[in-house]
């Protein structure tokens, strides 16, 4: 992660659940296999696959009970992402690798274990995804390898825009997102949780 810094508002929970990635599955072989522990369910998208196009990558956790003392993130509307503009501030929060450093030996990701917090700028959207520049020449900040599946906002708002997929290898160029307005999300969030 580029430009982050310390998080304290809460990234994604819904007094039904969080959204997360199908890729974050705890089960290598079956990522869209309902999961269970005591105080949680987890279900993955059953139309995930890996694809160019929209690879169903989302999964959400049921919770048992709503965690109390915390104001649940929102979900956009249908198709609300389209009315964004280039440049606009995308809040990426994650647990990921903070900087990446180069030495004798090659690359090295640096992690903190701590919740942290970059913007980026918006920069265009495809049929599945939001992307957005996290360019630190530019000003931006982005996500990296840990940070899949953590929320992105819609600037200082708490709508979670996306959840992060991938990016560019060193994490110094491209925020890739996967959409939660689109209606393939709406169709497998609305199982879970209450939409706008």
């Amino acid at each position: 992660m580029r430009a982050w810094r310390p998080e304290s508002r809460t990234a994604s929970p819904t007094a039904a659940g969080i959204r997360t990635s199908a890729r974050c599955s705890r089960s290598r072989r079956s990522p869209t296999a309902p999961g269970r522990n005591a105080r949680a369910r987890w279900h993955g998208d059953p139309a995930y696959k890996k694809s160019n196009g929209d690879p169903h990558d989302i999964a959400v956790v049921v919770l048992d009970k709503a965690p109390k003392g915390i104001t649940p993130a929102r979900l956009p509307g249908l198709n609300q992402l389209t009315s964004l503009q280039g440049g606009d501030p995308i809040v990426s929060v994650g647990y990921g690798a903070q900087s990446v450093t180069s030495d004798h030996g090659g690359k090295t990701l640096h992690y903190q274990d701590t919740r942290f917090v970059a913007t980026g700028s918006f920069t265009t959207l495809t049929q599945a995804y939001l992307k957005a520049s996290m360019n630190p020449a530019h000003g931006d900040g982005g996500t990296c390898y840990g940070d899949s599946g953590g929320p992105n906002f819609i600037g200082d708002s708490n709508v979670i825009a996306a959840t992060t997929i991938t990016g560019d290898m060193w994490c110094r160029s491209t925020n890739v997102d996967y959409r939660l307005d689109t209606p393939a999300a709406r169709d497998f969030l609305q199982q879970f949780v209450t939409l706008p």
